[in-house]
């Protein structure tokens, strides 16, 4: 499947690296010398050598990640991150972001190069970049901190994620045979 580069986009390829330039900043990449990388008339194609197992698995890969660069310097990705809970927020402090979730102490997040941390409200952050692999990375990172409890579904969650929440308890009571 061919990839499309948008206008403002610059690709480079020399050898098996790639550098893409766009607007919101360069990314490059060394993949594997057996894929071939071609461009021409603002499309890149990725050409595998043979239908080995282990070539179409190179095949997907390289054309995934060139399309990740391509979208990444032109649009950027964003993850959006929701803290759940009474009295847990963060705020933006210089670079850092600050939590208190619960802890005896606040916790301070600095971001990885490359990486914008914005908290629009005390409860919603908002990981942005261009490498998507990054910001997939720091998004991970930061619910990691206080991940989703299974039984108050406190804490630190992508937004839009479902936690499943236990039952606890109750059911124990009536159980006895008396």
């Amino acid at each position: 499947m061919p990839i499309e580069i948008p206008s403002g986009v610059e690709v480079k390829i020399k050898g098996n690296g790639v550098t893409v330039t766009g607007p919101k900043g360069k990314l490059g990449r060394t993949f594997s010398p057996d894929m071939s990388l071609t461009l021409s008339d603002n499309i890149l194609t990725v050409a595998r050598p043979s239908d080995s197992k282990q070539h179409r698995s190179l095949h997907g890969l390289t054309r995934s990640l060139l399309a990740n660069m391509v979208h990444g310097v032109s649009q950027g990705f964003e993850k959006n991150l929701e803290i759940v809970g009474v009295g847990y927020r963060a705020e933006k402090t210089g670079e850092k972001l600050v939590f208190r979730i619960g802890y005896s102490h606040p916790v301070e997040i600095t971001p990885l190069p490359g990486i914008t941390l914005t908290a629009e409200k005390p409860t919603s952050i908002k990981v942005s970049g261009i490498d998507k692999e990054v910001v997939g990375q720091a998004a991970a990172e930061i619910r990691a901190i206080r991940p989703p409890d299974s039984y108050k579904g406190k804490g630190v969650r992508y937004a839009g994620e479902v936690v499943r929440l236990k039952p606890g308890k109750a059911g124990k009571a009536t159980a006895g045979g008396e």
